[in-house]
């Protein structure tokens, strides 16, 4: 049963990849931000109400 690609290349291109550092999100994950957008929209709906 053969493979595609023989196993001694594995990882060949990764290694080869110059490492380089991540840059800085300037805006937080969805999940954070949309829960401070509800908080402060529900805020507004209670005062309101």
């Amino acid at each position: 049963m053969g493979s595609h690609g023989s196993l001694t290349k594995a990882g060949k291109v990764r290694q080869q990849t110059p490492k380089f550092e991540p840059k800085p999100r300037k805006n937080k994950p969805p999940r954070v931000r949309n829960r401070k957008e509800f908080e402060r929209f529900r805020k507004k709906v209670m005062a309101a109400a």
